[in-house]
């Protein structure tokens, strides 16, 4: 995953989506800080540093499926759907029906019709029904490695989810499932 100097696909999404348009009102003034900031909820809009280090971890590629687990404030969907384009698709899920709501309307705003942000249903992890998915996204701690997930991914695709505290990458091939640990992480449960 080297690229040329100026060519990190990763640096470009986000000088391209601003995490400030996704901040609720009183937290804008802190976008810049390299830290996690509430949304409200008991929910957080992920530290920059740590949503860069997930989607290099991710390796999307223009024209994939993403589904995006634990949407939030919609900046993850985001940042995936100018990773993906517009030959690709994300498919983010929220359960808290205020972040969706809020979600849907600032992905709006980055007029990314390929990216979609929809209320979860509580008991189902993901989008089962849509899969298969060459990424998954999980910005929520898993008590456990979601196999649920990895059931939603396509051949030689990609998982990346904090499974108590360790960042997860996972990948499906016909091979089997591997995993790797790339460090310790803080995130709210995943529910």
């Amino acid at each position: 995953m080297d690229y040329p100097a100026g060519a990190d696909p990763v640096v470009r999404a986000m000088d391209e989506v601003r995490r400030v348009d996704f901040l609720p009102g009183p937290q804008r003034q802190l976008a810049a800080a390299d830290e996690p900031l509430s949304i409200g909820h008991g929910q957080t809009n992920s530290q920059p540093s740590t949503v860069a280090r997930m989607l290099r971890l991710l390796d999307v590629r223009p024209g994939q499926r993403v589904l995006d687990v634990g949407s939030g404030s919609g900046w993850s969907a985001a940042l995936l759907g100018r990773l993906v384009g517009p030959e690709g698709e994300v498919l983010g899920v929220e359960l808290i029906p205020e972040l969706v709501a809020h979600a849907q309307e600032a992905v709006a705003r980055q007029e990314m019709p390929w990216v979609q942000v929809h209320q979860a249903q509580r008991g189902v992890l993901g989008l089962p029904d849509a899969a298969p998915f060459d990424r998954i996204l999980v910005s929520a701690d898993a008590p456990r490695t979601p196999d649920d997930l990895i059931d939603q991914l396509d051949d030689d695709g990609v998982l990346v989810v904090p499974v108590v505290g360790e960042m997860c990458r996972i990948r499906r091939s016909a091979d089997g499932v591997q995993a790797s640990v790339h460090g310790q992480y803080r995130f709210v449960p995943l529910h």
